[in-house]
């Protein structure tokens, strides 16, 4: 059983993690759970497998698309929303490989820096130095933030909602003079949980992390950094997957679980959902490893096959992954990619229908053509 201590501040009885007596020390019950558990660690290895199953060049693409992923969705979380083609072009250079077009969006080098970081060092301890590189790439060229260092200001770090007039307080978290000590013993408690179940460590770790939020901003990115360390180190690899595209589709209830879970120390609840949400994301990498193996195969069969022209459309289709191209082909938008008459361009769809790469649905003027896969 918790013991809550009643402590009270002027004109105001303490509500928060931070301010319980027992605090670091979070409870929790995951017998309830064991079985999710078990299917993460599956799934795991079952993308694991699927992916060294991969030529090397598609395993690359694969992960580029993952890393993108992450990129665009742990920034729209914060309501940061950046070009996908920067994003794309910054994580392919950091990777040394040829991209035609050229970033300028400093935010997004950085953010793309960060997260290759988190990749390449996945099996290091977390130390400060790394955590406030971290921060230092991803809020560097944000004007009056001190990127690289502990927050210091002497104001309450709160989370709000509302007006000024009337703020709605979500959160508050402890005094900045608190927060090296915090990060100190937080940085030792995660180098010292490796017997914890990856995906329980990597719930723990987000929500300590965030009840401290040790820097001016940029702490909801940095902490779903952390997730993916503890979790590639569970699983002894780079993750398979991306973690914030799975709790973007579902943000409303993340805050409303991140918010619930910070008043106490019992998280059994918390856990459970961020493992669920992790089953999730698995699910969307699953697909998405499952379309780049099809589409591999796809091509190792019809590859010289198609026309110059048939190439081209099918790859277009294709490039954005499992949910990329809505509504099918269809003559219009063939001619439209194709610069070619109508005529040819139906030509090329009834080739395409006869060699059973297409099939058609509807008739008339709603015809439409879907890929064969």
């Amino acid at each position: 059983m918790l013991i809550f201590e009643a402590i009270i501040l002027p004109n105001r009885l303490i509500m928060y993690n931070w301010q319980r007596v027992s605090w670091p020390h979070f409870e929790f019950d995951t017998n309830r759970i064991e079985p999710q558990i078990f299917a993460f660690m599956q799934k795991s290895g079952e993308l694991s497998g699927k992916l060294a199953a991969l030529p090397v060049e598609d395993r690359t693409e694969m992960m580029i698309q993952l890393m993108v992923a992450e990129a665009l969705k742990t920034s729209a979380i914060e309501g940061e929303h950046y070009s996908e083609l920067d994003i794309m072009s910054s994580v392919r250079r950091n990777l040394g490989l040829a991209s035609p077009h050229l970033p300028k969006n400093k935010d997004v080098i950085g953010l793309s820096e960060m997260l290759m970081d988190v990749r390449n060092s996945f099996a290091e301890p977390l130390t400060e130095e790394r955590l406030k590189l971290w921060h230092t790439k991803l809020m560097g060229n944000t004007p009056q933030i001190n990127a690289g260092e502990w927050r210091t200001d002497e104001a309450p770090m709160q989370i709000v909602s509302g007006s000024v007039a009337r703020p709605t307080i979500h959160y508050e978290a402890p005094p900045s003079s608190r927060v090296p000590p915090e990060m100190a013993q937080f940085l030792q408690w995660f180098n010292e949980s490796a017997w914890m179940a990856p995906p329980v460590k990597a719930a723990v770790a987000h929500l300590y992390f965030e009840s401290i939020h040790p820097f001016e901003d940029g702490n909801g990115r940095i902490g779903r950094a952390i997730v993916e360390k503890a979790l590639s180190q569970g699983l002894q690899c780079p993750l398979p997957f991306s973690i914030s595209k799975a709790i973007e589709a579902n943000k409303k209830a993340y805050y409303q679980a991140l918010q619930q879970a910070e008043k106490g120390l019992n998280i059994t609840d918390w856990i459970e959902w961020f493992v669920q949400t992790l089953l999730e994301a698995q699910t969307f990498a699953d697909k998405l490893i499952q379309f780049t193996i099809s589409k591999w195969h796809f091509f190792a069969v019809f590859e010289h096959q198609l026309n110059e022209r048939q190439n081209k459309v099918i790859n277009r289709m294709l490039a954005a992954g499992p949910d990329s191209f809505q509504g099918g082909m269809n003559v219009r938008k063939y001619v439209g990619i194709t610069g070619t008459s109508r005529a040819t361009a139906s030509r090329d769809l009834q080739e395409l229908v006869s060699m059973q790469v297409f099939t058609p649905v509807g008739a008339g003027r709603s015809a439409r053509y879907e890929l064969v896969f």
